[in-house]
């Protein structure tokens, strides 16, 4: 099942540590982490911007994509698909981004609140009347060789359904 949640930040600048210390002249900072932490800021950024190009462009050719209480989806033009059908059913912004990283700037989380308005009636949810929502939710990413490679979502759909009516 898919729908709300592609997280975004309203300012890269603005968001908290994501656990590496301290700045370039920090014995203690972890280029790989730093680099990583630009490249999801910046993926969330698009996001939040209605960037999709951006976005894409943040994306391993073969990203594999997990849909919150769906399937997995493979590959750029898939995540594309999902982008436009996200578009049609959904507009969202993400606020309160935190990123989280591992030492190797290769594993992180993102924890953030989806600010949205539910437009078209997806499939199998309720219909859509444009009903707001406030949803608290999170991505596990992996990155390779400076894209994001996998990107795996999760909320919680009955809070979901709950605001919208379902």
């Amino acid at each position: 099942m898919h729908h709300p949640t592609h997280a975004a930040a309203a300012s890269p600048a603005a968001h908290a540590p994501s656990g590496t210390e301290g700045g370039p002249g920090d014995p203690g900072a972890l280029p790989e982490a730093h680099a990583s932490e630009r490249l999801i800021l910046a993926y969330y950024d698009a996001f939040n911007r209605g960037d999709w190009a951006a976005m894409l462009d943040c994306l391993a050719e073969d990203v594999a994509h997990d849909i919150n209480q769906g399937g997995r989806q493979v590959g750029k033009q898939a995540f594309a698909a999902f982008l436009k059908h996200m578009e049609r059913c959904y507009r969202e912004k993400l606020v309160d981004l935190v990123v989280m990283l591992d030492a190797t700037g290769t594993r992180a989380a993102a924890e953030f609140v989806v600010e949205g308005e539910y437009l078209a009636t997806d499939e199998g949810l309720p219909p859509a009347q444009g009903q707001r929502y406030v949803l608290p939710a999170g991505a596990f990413l992996t990155i390779r060789d400076g894209r994001i490679a996998r990107l795996s979502m999760a909320y919680n759909l009955a809070d979901w359904m709950r605001q919208v009516g379902g």
